[in-house]
């Protein structure tokens, strides 16, 4: 009896037979008439879906939903693993001692710290008024970005700090800096970094200072409103007339000869320096274990 009630139930509901999980999925997916699609949708409460322990998907064609949804229409990541692979074998080989990267760190960390350098050194010397016994070693760190490295660092060592003493002590402090200082150290750096004779780096180097010391006498003529040359050569003319005068030479010296010997005068007192600047800063450069990338005298390399 029981029997026959259940049998009555089932076809209540319009379920004739047990399907499988998958049959009856397949069914409901591709209904083969009419009919049984219209028994499935009847079927609220069937025995698949009371003994079936998966859940069940009714999946129709016509859900507009689900249309559109094709897998070759997934575009591409714009990130993918072989990219990160590449990026990842190239930096550390620019990160190496021998990598370019860390090269161009290198020497821009380098040449800050030497300009920061030179530039505290002018400025305390200037303060406390020891500038002349200082000022062989303000050219050094122009002369050794050079030399290390080559004749750009050098001179971005030195455009860096004419604009530190630009910022910190004005401009004029900052154009003292360049002509009497900061040109001849690049002119050096430039010629030792070529490996010149000394001969040759000596009277280029003595050539600059000079330069650079009438640019300094102009501005300063131009700052106190007082022409400076003017008053050194009369100055001279004064001398050169008492000198005559003492030997029995009644001789007045025109004023082209004044101005040869005011430059003579001043060529030599600027050789007389670089030289000087020359033996300090290759005696420097020696100790620091520099001596190969040094085109010394035969004379100075025996006395060293």
């Amino acid at each position: 009896m029981l029997t026959s009630t259940t049998m009555n139930i089932l076809n209540v509901h319009g379920c004739y037979r047990l399907q499988p999980p998958i049959s009856h999925l397949s069914q409901n997916t591709h209904p083969t008439s009419p009919t049984t699609h219209h028994k499935s949708k009847l079927c609220y409460v069937s025995s698949p879906s009371i003994l079936s322990p998966y859940p069940q998907f009714h999946i129709s064609k016509t859900n507009p939903k689900l249309r559109n949804v094709r897998v070759s229409e997934i575009e591409s990541p714009l990130w993918t693993q072989n990219n990160d692979r590449e990026e990842n074998t190239g930096s550390p080989e620019d990160l190496t001692m021998n990598g370019d990267a860390y090269q161009k760190t290198l020497r821009l960390v380098e040449c800050s710290m030497f300009a920061a350098l030179g530039g505290l050194v002018y400025i305390l010397s200037s303060s406390l008024a020891i500038e002349n016994y200082f000022g062989c070693f303000f050219a050094l760190p122009i002369v050794f970005s050079s030399m290390r490295w080559d004749i750009v660092a050098g001179r971005k060592t030195m455009v860096a700090t004419a604009t530190l003493l630009l910022v910190l002590a004005g401009p004029i402090k900052a154009i003292t800096y360049l002509l009497m200082h900061g040109f001849l150290g690049l002119a050096m750096g430039s010629l030792w970094s070529s490996k010149a004779n000394w001969g040759v780096s000596v009277f280029v180097s003595a050539i600059v200072r000079a330069m650079g010391a009438m640019g300094y006498v102009v501005m300063y003529s131009f700052l106190i409103r007082e022409n400076i040359l003017a008053l050194i050569t009369i100055n001279i003319h004064a001398s050169a007339t008492f000198i005559l005068t003492s030997l029995g030479y009644l001789a007045i010296p025109s004023m082209n000869v004044i101005y040869a010997i005011f430059g003579t005068l001043l060529l030599l007192n600027c050789c007389f320096f670089v030289f000087l600047l020359h033996l300090l800063y290759a005696l420097f450069f020696t100790r620091l274990g520099m001596k190969a990338s040094l085109r010394l005298p035969k004379w100075f390399a025996k006395a060293i």
